[in-house]
């Protein structure tokens, strides 16, 4: 029957229908997939690996374009791969049981009790006090504290668990929240702390597990480096690009609020109003500062750095500090769990079946013939792109920096200046995309920036970083490495 009820719910409330173009849109990984995976499968290759790699490029590209969120395309991909056999499901699944991704999930909910505690807004109060200003001047305060504690953390994502927090009630107490206009302002404190951590692992020798990794590959090839060799040749592009950094991003991602003369003082007004700190304040700092000093000291002790921060939340949970609804309530880091889990163990996965190296090997072949200053740019500028691919640093090193190193010395590039690009290199590519590095995840989940932001600030920043590691750094080296 056609009468004015049938007709007012169609003219209130049409059907959603998707719209040509989306449905079109949303086929195109689809399409892309069994494209490359019916496409001739290339010499030195195994079909095994053809196939992993049409899942997990589409996976990756899916997101580039906006297609599908990180969380959908993983999800499909992982179970794509398992039920065409062409990853076997202890493989595909291994990610869910990997120390360093446990690691990322963690941190994020000891993160929350630094929060909920009320110590998070008494160190961002107190922060604001001493460089609140400007934002420029708080991003500025939060890179030079991590240049600063880095040679102490042989773990960047160890390291960025003690950082998350501090950015997070800073960016909170700023009045700053995810999901609403006045994101930018922890947004751009969220991606430069991300930023930081990529380069000063790359000025200090100790403060990523990659970089005792590519030393150990450079001395296969005669090539010895220290520490203190290592900290003379990062020192002026390491430090160049950390002081530059807070101001470029803002250039790229304004914060929304400039000068704020009056909120030094407002905050510690504030400050002092709080008085001394709570039971919960105190145990919560109790624990994070055992926690801190465990991955100070983890190599000596040999100590497990993922154990360490499970017995962190262990003590805020015993205590109270956090409950089983708090984090029952973190729906968002169960998501980046997801995520990265199936990340990791699909890189991995494409690593053992060959097809990382089998890349390296080809797109390094075709540097026969150049001088040795293009081979060299080209051969960092390669070795830099291919961490797309990657969802781990140490992998990418293990399965690359030892042909990118070859190929560069029979180039006739010397041997101290392509070392120490590509040992730079491994640090600071780890920016390129959110899930370049597991430090980058932590940051990654707050919720303040969105998958499009992170690719394309993570773009420009990894390039900001190669101008200046092929400029600035290349002659330093060549000055004092040789």
């Amino acid at each position: 029957m056609n009468g004015p009820g049938l007709a007012t719910r169609t003219k209130k409330d049409p059907v959603a229908r998707p719209t040509l173009f989306i449905s079109l849109k949303r086929l195109f990984p689809f399409v892309m997939a069994i494209a490359i995976w019916y496409s001739p499968v290339p010499a030195g290759l195994t079909a095994q690996a053809w196939h992993l790699f049409a899942i997990f490029a589409t996976s990756i590209v899916s997101v580039l374009l906006g297609i599908f969120p990180l969380l959908t395309s993983t999800t499909l991909a992982v179970g794509a791969v398992v039920l065409t056999n062409t990853v076997s499901p202890a493989k595909a699944f291994a990610g869910f049981a990997n120390s360093s991704v446990l690691l990322v999930v963690v941190a994020i909910l000891v993160a929350h009790a630094v929060v909920k505690s009320g110590l998070g807004r008494r160190i961002s109060l107190f922060m604001v006090s001493m460089f609140g200003g400007s934002s420029l001047g708080l991003a500025y305060s939060i890179v030079l504290t991590d240049a600063a504690i880095a040679p102490a953390f042989p773990s960047n994502t160890a390291r960025g668990g003690v950082l998350y927090p501090i950015v997070l009630s800073v960016a909170q107490g700023s009045g700053s929240h995810p999901h609403d206009e006045s994101r930018r302002l922890g947004g751009y404190l969220m991606f430069t702390t991300m930023a930081s951590l990529a380069v000063s692992s790359a000025l200090w020798m100790t403060a990523t597990s990659a970089n005792p990794i590519a030393m150990q590959v450079a001395r296969e090839y005669g090539i010895n480096v220290g520490f203190g060799k290592w900290i003379l040749a990062s020192s002026i592009p390491a430090l160049s690009s950390i002081l530059l950094l807070p101001w470029l991003i803002a250039r790229w991602f304004p914060p929304g609020i400039g000068k704020t003369p009056e909120a030094p003082g407002l905050a510690r007004k504030a400050l002092a109003d709080l008085g001394p700190l709570s039971r919960e304040e105190w145990i919560t700092a109790v624990a994070f500062i055992l926690m801190v000093a465990g991955w100070i000291f983890a190599d000596k002790l040999h100590l497990n750095v993922t154990s360490i921060a499970f017995t962190g939340l262990g003590l805020l949970l015993m205590t109270g500090v956090l409950t089983a609804t708090d984090i029952a309530t973190q729906g968002e880091d169960l998501s980046t769990f997801l995520w990265l889990a199936v990340l990791f163990a699909l890189s991995t996965q494409l690593n053992e079946l060959g097809f990382m190296g089998y890349v390296g090997q080809r797109l390094a072949s075709y540097m026969g013939g150049l001088s040795w200053p293009i081979t060299y740019v080209a051969l960092v500028l390669l070795y830099v792109s291919i961490h797309y691919m990657f969802v781990s640093q140490s992998s990418q090193v293990l399965a690359l920096l030892g042909v990118f190193l070859d190929v560069g010395i029979r180039g006739g590039v010397p041997p101290s200046l392509m070392a120490f690009s590509l040992f730079f290199a491994s640090s600071y590519f780890s920016v390129i995309t959110p899930q370049g590095g597991s430090q980058n995840v932590i940051f990654v989940g707050s919720g303040y920036l969105t998958q499009r932001e992170l690719y394309r600030l993570g773009l420009l920043t990894t390039l900001f970083f190669l101008v200046m590691f092929l400029t600035v750094g290349s002659g330093w080296v060549m000055l004092v490495a040789r």
